[in-house]
Formats: structure tokens, sequence, C-alpha cells
């Protein structure tokens, strides 16, 4: 596993999102309401929609293809549906935002 710089609280809104590439991989992180930063594969179990352009909700994200619901914290589809993305390890530094991914 590594731990990698990623960027900066301050580069994200709230309830918005910044994809970035690791490897062959996409990776979504989102900034919640609470200001909480959590990160997924950028990519849905059901059709692959990109998560990135989806609603955050409170601590789920809607997939703008067909409206599935992904706990952010867990990576779990939300039921009736079912499925899961993967998760990954984020740290925000609260002295300077930044961001830190383990993957």
């Amino acid at each position: 596993m590594t731990k990698m710089h990623v960027g900066n609280v301050s580069e994200i809104d709230l309830k918005g999102s910044r994809t970035l590439k690791v490897r062959d991989l996409e990776i979504a992180l989102f900034r919640l309401s609470n200001g909480e930063v959590l990160a997924v594969e950028n990519k849905c179990p059901h059709k692959g929609g990109t998560l990135s352009e989806g609603i955050v909700c409170g601590d789920k994200v809607h997939c703008p293809l067909h409206d599935w619901r992904i706990d952010l914290h867990t990576g779990k589809v939300q039921e009736p549906d079912t499925g899961c993305v993967p998760t990954f390890e984020v740290e925000v530094d609260p002295a300077t935002g930044a961001i830190y991914l383990t993957v």
C-alpha cells in the first residue's frame, strides 16, 4: 500500500468531487457537507456510471445513470440494489488541509 498526497480540501467544494488516476484506476474523492473527505473507485458496479458526476446526499452518492445510491464509507450499494465499489483510506491534515490517499 502506498500513501500519497493528492491535493487540498480547499480544491473540492462541499458536496463536490475530484477525480484522479492511480495506475489503471480512476478514483473519486468526495467532500461531504460536514467536511469529511472519502474516496471510492469512480465507477458504479451497475453499468459503470461515473460516480464523480453524481449527486452527493449525506454520505451517499447517487449514480448519474440509474440513481443507484452508494455509501461512500463502505462502498456498498443501497437496497434494493446490490453491489459494492472499492473504498480507499483518506487522511486530511487538520492544520494544512492536505489530503493523503492510501492505495
